[in-house]
């Protein structure tokens, strides 16, 4: 728990140097980049999904590299805040913030960031009660995860990407991207194909860096 809680700490402040573009030593590995420069070359869009898990802030900032507009979808709450502090320390940035609200006004958000060749990026394991959920063997029980992304990937059905960082040493990070894929047929089917893919990438990350899974959430009944 005690380096768990450590490394938490250094990707705080690492990804505040980072995005405010203070000189470091970062040094970075992409693996998988060039599954992410065919996505937007397929100029259909795309929907990046990740965890809490590693360094996401991180990887969401020097994918801009992509030419690209990036959208990052979170609950309304604290957006506002979070928003003002960032541009504050680390200046404009081509990241637009869409909140999820009641009336399903970022439906049509994403759908337009979605029609205009945009990245649309999400976490897709926390969800808040009363979400609607699918259940999936997660670390050798079942697990329930949000719906929301998974149904985005069916119904939009534009090419879908899983995207982690992890801090490997005191200055590097390796950054992973998994090949786009679609998610057709019917709905329900899609959710539960791609609900399936998260999970199982979601866990071999998490086994291959156990340090740094930073969800303390209650996944399990």
């Amino acid at each position: 728990m005690y380096r768990n809680y450590y490394i938490f700490g250094q990707t705080l402040i690492d990804k505040i140097v980072v995005m405010a573009g203070i000189p470091n030593r970062f040094t970075f590995q992409f693996e998988g980049e060039h599954h992410l420069r065919q996505l937007v070359a397929a100029g259909r869009g795309g929907i990046l999904l990740s965890a809490h898990l590693g360094n996401w802030e991180v990887a969401g900032h020097l994918f801009t590299r992509l030419q690209t507009r990036i959208n990052i979808v979170m609950f309304d709450g604290e957006h506002e805040r979070i928003k003002q502090y960032l541009s504050g320390v680390t200046g404009e940035r081509n990241v637009n913030v869409i909140v999820i609200k009641d009336d399903l006004s970022h439906i049509y958000a994403i759908n337009d960031a979605l029609g205009n060749n945009e990245l649309v990026c999400m976490h897709a394991d926390r969800f808040m009660e009363g979400n609607k959920t699918v259940e999936a063997r997660f670390l050798g029980a079942e697990a329930r995860f949000p719906a929301g992304p998974f149904l985005l990937a069916a119904t939009f059905r534009v090419p879908v990407s899983l995207v982690f960082a992890f801090k490997e040493s005191a200055s590097h990070y390796h950054l992973y991207a998994t090949p786009p894929r679609e998610y057709h047929g019917r709905r329900q089917q899609g959710v539960q194909e791609a609900a399936g893919d998260f999970v199982a990438v979601l866990e071999e990350k998490v086994r291959q860096y156990p340090e740094q899974w930073f969800n303390y959430y209650d996944f399990w009944e």
